[in-house]
C-alpha cells in the first residue's frame, strides 16, 4: 500500500465554472435575503447540495463585496395609560423550553407613499414563529385586538404573554381576553426594549432583509409584501437562535397538546 493520505482519494478539485456557480448563487441570495451573513448563506446553499464550507462563502463573498445589511433601531411607539393597570415582568430567570410557552407582541411603523401605517405582530419567544400579524391605519386597540384574536383561534393559548406597557396592551379589552384564556400577562419594564427582544430581533430581520429596500404605495402593497416575507420567514429562513431551523417547523415540533380545530 501506498502510504497516501485517506483524504486524498476522495478529493475532488473544485473547478473554476463551480466556483463561480457558487458565486453567482452568493449574489443572488444576497439580493434575495440582504441580511444574510455568511453562516447562513452557507446553510442555504449547503440546502441547495452545494458543497461549501464557511471558510470559502467568507472568502468568496469578501471577493465579491457582499456585507450583510443591518437595520437601524426603531423608536418607541406605545405610550402608556396612567389610569391603566400595569403588569409586572415575567420573564425574568425563566426558562423558555417550548412553544405556546411565551408569546410576545408589539407594534412598529412603516414609511408608504401614501403616509405612515402600523404593523403588529405576535412571535412565539421560543421557536421565534411569527403566529399573527396585521397592518392598520391607525395604531390602536382594534389593531393588537384583530392580531390577538387571530394568533388564539388558530394557535391555541400561551402560558404568558409578553407586551410593552402602551395603551393598547394594557386597554381592559385586551388585558380582560387574555384572562379569560387563562394567560398570565406579562409586561416590558418602563424603557427597556431588551425585555422585549425575541419580537425587536425579527423586525430588524424584516426591515433589513425586505421592507427598506423597498417604497410601498400603500397599505395594500405592503401588505402583500409583508405577507410574502412572513412566509419566507417562518418557513424558509434560517434563524440562528434555534440552530439554524426553521421556525414554523420548530414550533410544531415542539408544541405540547393540541391545538384548537
Amino acid at each position: 500500500m501506498l502510504d497516501v493520505p485517506r483524504s486524498s482519494l476522495y478529493y475532488q478539485p473544485i473547478t473554476n465554472e463551480y466556483k463561480e456557480k457558487i458565486k453567482s448563487r452568493l449574489i443572488e441570495i444576497h439580493q434575495d435575503i440582504p441580511c444574510y451573513g455568511y453562516i447562513k448563506a452557507q446553510k442555504q446553499l449547503n440546502e441547495e447540495a452545494y458543497i461549501i464550507c464557511e471558510n470559502t462563502v467568507i472568502k468568496y463573498r469578501k471577493e465579491l463585496g457582499i456585507k450583510a445589511i443591518l437595520a437601524v433601531r426603531k423608536p418607541k411607539l406605545t405610550e402608556s395609560n396612567k389610569e391603566h393597570a400595569i403588569y409586572n415582568f415575567k420573564l425574568k430567570g425563566l426558562s423558555i423550553i417550548r412553544s405556546n410557552q411565551v408569546w410576545s407582541t408589539d407594534i412598529t411603523y412603516i414609511k408608504t407613499d401614501a403616509g405612515t401605517v402600523y404593523l403588529a405582530a405576535i412571535i412565539d419567544w421560543y421557536s421565534k414563529a411569527v403566529l399573527s400579524w396585521d397592518i392598520s391605519n391607525t395604531m390602536d386597540s382594534s389593531l393588537v385586538m384583530k392580531v390577538l384574536n387571530e394568533a388564539l383561534n388558530k394557535y391555541g393559548n400561551p402560558d404568558i404573554f409578553n407586551t410593552a406597557q402602551g395603551s393598547q396592551y394594557t386597554s381592559e379589552i385586551h388585558t380582560q381576553t387574555l384572562i379569560a384564556y387563562g394567560v398570565t400577562i406579562s409586561m416590558d419594564g418602563k424603557g427597556r426594549d431588551t425585555d422585549n427582544l425575541c419580537i425587536e430581533r425579527f423586525w430588524r430581520s424584516a426591515k433589513c432583509a425586505r421592507i427598506y429596500l423597498n417604497q410601498y404605495k400603500g397599505i395594500i402593497d405592503l401588505k402583500n409584501d409583508v405577507a410574502d416575507y412572513i412566509d419566507f420567514y417562518n418557513n424558509k429562513r434560517f434563524h440562528e437562535s434555534i440552530d439554524y431551523r426553521k421556525p414554523m417547523d420548530f414550533y410544531y415540533e415542539n408544541l405540547q397538546g393540541k391545538l384548537v380545530a
